[in-house]
């Protein structure tokens, strides 16, 4: 391997560059890159749909893993690829940027409703293009899936109990119903490091290995063939990128981009069939295990993991070989975060809710500790930090793993990162995850080694298959249903009747004892029913849509001859979220201090007034108001938080999934408090029916009153150790709370704190409520504005109002 290029990657690749710096100003590739795709509109594309189609009609009666494989190998040999002026990494998921493919085997019914009823590009969320020719040849393929999906199975069998929980909001699993599992980081490294060839010779010896006594011999035997042809699909998709930029290259008149094009070639003939022997090389594989992985499964947040990790062997030997400058590393990992920036996936308009912003949660961490407990932290570290400042797209989901081990230089470049406004990274506990870990069953070493998947989801890379996501379930409706006698309030009252479990009423209970065991009824029953359904979901995946690139990457699956979708990982969960635990801790606060405690209004009088949605109630409304919150340092209603969250953990945990694992609990929404509000009635905490639920773990909107470090105590109290699935926080700062030195060191500090006292992570908006309002009025003036939703970020003038205005109303704060 020689030791130079022949050209370099920047013009001022030997000037001085300090990547502890805070200057996060692009190269011009870099912003030409992120300007061309920032010009593209969503578009629909209907290849896969079309490609995949022919090739399950062609594949009839086959075993199911064969048929998956086929049909990938068709789609990777035929799909639309091309190669994007200056960029350095190719490989395209859909046919343009930002545009996003159609899974018809997962479910169709809202494909075609939406395309004839509510048209793609006239949706209030995420409207997307879609052509005349595209809608013909969607429509010529619905006769041979409708019926015939993965929603259609699992619709047919859930119970009618479920359904019906379903439609109430108590919980949603929807997200599993119409789409693909995701949600888990692979052994990139193994990919990288040895290359799919060396894994393909690996099956085949299995294969060759197999007792044919083993009753399991023939699944096996499909298995293995299912994944060499999956490993061969993927040298045909890559080597397409190399005659291409071959081809490029040859027509290129300009010297520099000519060779960048023989470079790209020459990168793509060799991986990721063979180990990478450079960085470059090595962000050319990781990218096309990223996409291949996606392309397939229709998943949602596959997440890189510890890019800074498994990728800083390489950095290493090119910048101490002199192959490569620090500068032209950076624009090598500049170049990574565009291409994951512009990868999008459609969901339908009611998912689309809960998952609002076009987001992939492709969740990419630096720091932390390594495998031995020891600081963790590398130039890589923070270069894909200055990476996220660099190109300030929404993608990846920066975030940065603390440890009190870690250097206070990781905590200054992450919190100079989100200082430009892009809500990331996110500031995650090393020592609070690692034991929500060890409490599952994990590993030190493994724990220590953790990813996070998604939005907050705790992850051993390489080794998990945990279905993060799998639900939300709505905490404050369940306590709707403990004071009304298991009925809905509401008009859900006579269109659906008693859908919990009778508990009498508000006017029955005598004590807030009275009202917590009812509510803890309540939540232990659906809870029944989200793992029900849950369990459904995961077989009915299992027959319909295994996957296969997972498999590759997730161990011991190889080994064991048994898919990812089968419980071939070594560790296997299933992760529903909680969500409102805010809402009712200062529901049983209100209930409590006015009707229990002080006697202010006897419980017929609240009852009454809930019932009528406090109309003719407005001045209760403002007492119940000014009842105590949570988020405010106050033991008393905090430890009403910790106990609306404990009895939902205590119902989840520890549940058999239905590949060998357990169910774990988290408490987290994406944005399902918008629409879960939406269908919730009023709440004791005054809280109007149809009004956004709290997000996550944090206080309702303007009830922390009394600054962010009495927040984060409260938040704190939280036992985030169970809560295993992640939890989420979300605070706002005005831009001058954080300004200067000062503004680093009060807010590293506050949080070091946070941590000390069992938090678990945070994020931050570094935005003034202003500055949304004036993007709202004049979103041409604010198209690329980032900010921090759930556990990713999106581009603000893409969420639709009801997201908007949640986020606005989010307390801001200034530091003391």
């Amino acid at each position: 391997m020689e030791k130079s290029y022949k050209f370099h990657l920047v013009p001022n690749w030997d000037e001085q560059f300090d990547i502890l710096a805070h200057d996060f100003t692009p190269s011009k590739r870099i912003q030409s890159n992120v300007d061309y795709v920032s010009k593209h509109h969503s578009e629909i594309d209907p290849e896969r749909a079309m490609l995949v189609t022919e090739s399950y009609k062609a594949t009839e009666n086959q075993p199911m893993y064969l048929r998956r494989a086929k049909a990938l190998y068709k789609f990777l040999e035929e799909k639309t690829i091309y190669i994007k002026p200056d960029e350095l990494v190719v490989g395209n998921l859909a046919f343009k940027p930002l545009s996003s493919m159609i899974y018809p085997e997962y479910s169709y019914d809202w494909i075609i409703d939406e395309m004839e009823n509510q048209p793609f590009d006239q949706r209030e969320l995420e409207p997307y293009i879609i052509s005349e020719e595209t809608k013909e040849k969607l429509r010529s393929i619905k006769d041979y899936w409708l019926g015939n999906t993965v929603f259609d199975r699992t619709n047919s069998i859930l119970p009618e109990e479920v359904k019906t929980s379903l439609a109430v909001n108590v919980f949603d699993v929807g997200n599993y119903i119409t789409g693909g599992i995701g949600h888990f980081t692979c052994a990139y490294d193994k990919a990288i490091d040895r290359g799919l060839f060396s894994i393909r010779k690996e099956i085949l010896d299995r294969k060759a290995s197999l007792d044919k006594a083993d009753p399991d011999y023939a699944d096996k035997v499909t298995l293995y063939d299912s994944l060499v042809i999956s490993i061969d699909a993927v040298e045909v998709f890559a080597k397409r990128y190399a005659k291409l930029a071959r081809k490029l290259a040859e027509k290129e008149t300009d010297e520099q981009r000519k060779w960048e094009l023989t470079m790209i070639a020459e990168n793509c003939e060799r991986v990721p069939m063979y180990p990478a022997r450079t960085f470059w090389e090595a962000c050319q594989s990781f990218w096309f295990i990223q996409i291949v992985i996606q392309i397939e499964s229709n998943g949602h947040s596959i997440s890189p993991g510890r890019w800074d990790q498994y990728m800083y062997p390489y950095y290493k030997a090119d910048v101490e070989s002199g192959l490569l400058t620090k500068r032209e590393a950076q624009e090598l990992v500049d170049s990574v975060w565009v291409k994951l920036g512009e990868t999008e996936k459609i969901k339908s308009t009611p998912v689309t809710k809960s998952f609002s912003g076009a987001c992939k949660s492709q969740n990419l961490q630096a720091g932390g500790l390594t495998r031995d407990g020891l600081d963790a932290t590398n130039d890589l570290s923070y270069i894909v930090l200055n990476a996220s400042g660099r190109t300030k797209m929404c993608e990846p989901a920066i975030s940065v793993r603390l440890s009190v081990k870690n250097p206070d230089s990781l905590w200054e470049k992450a919190i100079e990162v989100n200082k430009l406004g892009i809500g990331m990274p996110a500031f995650y506990n090393d020592e609070v995850t690692i034991q929500m870990l060890l409490n599952r069953g994990v590993t030190l070493e493994d724990a220590r080694d953790f990813s996070i998947v998604g939005c907050v989801e705790p992850d051993v890379p390489g080794k998990t298959y945990a279905w993060h996501d799998s639900g939300f379930f709505n905490l404050l409706r369940c306590l709707e249903l403990a004071l009304n006698d298991g009925y809905p309030m509401g008009p859900a009252y006579k269109k659906y009747g008693r859908v919990g479990v009778a508990t009498g009423k508000l006017t029955d209970m005598k004590s807030i004892e009275d009202v917590k065991e009812a509510y803890k009824k309540q939540v232990e029953y659906f809870a029944d029913l989200i793992v029900l359904a849950n369990n459904v979901e995961d077989k009915v995946h299992q027959e319909m849509a295994p996957v296969l690139l997972p498999t590759l990457l997730i161990d011991p699956c190889i080994e064991k001859g048994i898919g990812v979708s089968h419980g071939g990982a070594k560790y296997n969960f299933t992760g529903p979220q909680g969500i409102a635990i805010s809402n009712v801790a200062d529901s049983l606060a209100a209930i409590d201090t006015m009707v229990f405690k002080d006697k202010k209004v006897t419980a017929e009088e609240l009852y009454k007034a809930l019932l009528n949605n406090w109309k003719g109630h407005e001045v209760l409304q403002q007492k119940m108001l000014q009842c105590p919150h949570f988020g405010n340092d106050d033991d008393y209603v905090d430890e009403l938080g910790h106990f609306a969250a404990i009895v939902y953990c205590k119902a989840i945990e520890n549940r058999p999934n239905a590949r060998g694992g357990i169910f774990q609990p988290g408490l987290y929404p994406v944005s399902a408090n918008i629409p879960f509000g939406e269908t919730t009635w009023a709440s004791a905490d005054g809280r109007e029916a149809g009004v956004a639920l709290a997000d996550g773990i944090s206080p309702v909107h303007g009830r922390d009153v009394n600054g962010p470090t009495a927040a984060l105590k409260s938040v704190a109290k939280v036992d985030h150790v169970i809560a295993s699935n992640g939890t989420l926080l979300n605070q706002k700062y005005h831009p001058s709370a954080l300004s200067g030195i000062e503004g680093n060191r009060n807010f590293m500090n506050a949080m070091k704190v946070y941590f000390e006292k069992g938090g678990f992570h945070n994020q931050v908006n570094v935005v003034s409520a202003d500055t949304l309002r004036d993007a709202q009025k004049h979103p041409e003036k604010y198209k690329n504005l980032v900010v921090r939703v759930a556990g990713y970020s999106a581009y603000f003038v893409r969420l639709g109002p009801a997201l908007q205005n949640d986020i606005i109303e989010r307390t801001e704060f200034i530091m003391a």
